[in-house]
């Protein structure tokens, strides 16, 4: 592609893919062909055409109904060394932290101003949070996200502190003054809380997985349940104790 300062991703045969697959929000199962373009704003001739290469190269199926995503992006998802190490090594902290709990447990890291859930774990009687493995929520108003922002580096906690943070719930904190305070306090009691500001009915306490520096944030874990049975400050200990088992794991694994 030529260097040139004018030409967008949506340019490229490339951009124009990504942002088909991009156009799939968490909820969507099928879209057809026309809110495809709308989403993309491409042309439909030209949709039509990257769609179909998606689709030879399993990475969208077409149905009746429009195209979805396909089983061919799962098994690249699962390829990603990263997320794939930290969620083998996490996965028996996680039950153990069910087993114990008995609420939904939730393992998520930090992209750009987002969390991104990584495993999320519930029984029969799990809360009914929004949240879903892959899925994206705000800094801000989450337990992992604050846990997250907490221990990330000035700039980035300046950026989001700095920017329009959105109201999910009348209980949203949206003062930066208000949530700069709590991410101090997150620093000091090594957990953050959530009391109904990303979802109405929720509570959520969260703990950083740490590296062997004691202070980079690899990822963190929560336990989540529903206002009038769920008591976030009692379950304290069991997700700190697994966050830091994580974190051990993680620092005495080969490099």
């Amino acid at each position: 592609m030529p260097d040139d300062p004018h030409v967008t991703a949506l340019d490229t045969v490339l951009g124009k893919a990504v942002a088909i697959l991009r156009a799939f929000g968490a909820d969507d199962r099928v879209l057809p062909l026309a809110e495809l373009a709308r989403r993309t704003g491409l042309a439909k001739g030209t949709l039509h055409r990257v769609a179909g290469d998606l689709v030879e190269h399993r990475l969208l199926d077409k149905t009746p109904r429009g195209y979805r995503l396909s089983g061919g992006l799962f098994e690249l998802g699962l390829r990603a060394s990263a997320e794939r190490t930290l969620l083998e090594l996490a996965m028996p902290f996680l039950q153990d932290l069910y087993e114990r709990t008995h609420e939904t447990v939730h393992l998520g890291v930090r992209e750009g101003h987002e969390v991104v859930y990584v495993a999320k774990i519930g029984g029969h009687r799990q809360a009914k949070a929004p949240s879903r493995t892959g899925g994206r929520m705000p800094m801000h108003c989450t337990a992992i996200g604050k846990v997250l922002l907490a221990h990330a580096d000035p700039e980035l906690r300046t950026e989001v502190l700095t920017s329009p943070l959105e109201r999910r719930t009348p209980h949203t904190i949206v003062a930066p003054g208000m949530l700069e305070q709590q991410l101090t306090r997150v620093l000091e009691t090594g957990v953050a809380f959530e009391r109904e500001e990303s979802t109405p009915g929720l509570l959520c306490v969260a703990a950083p997985v740490l590296e062997a520096d004691g202070r980079t944030t690899v990822a963190a874990i929560s336990v989540t349940g529903p206002v009038g049975r769920f008591r976030p400050e009692a379950h304290v200990a069991a997700v700190r104790a697994a966050a830091t088992g994580l974190g051990s794991t993680l620092a005495r694994r080969p490099r």
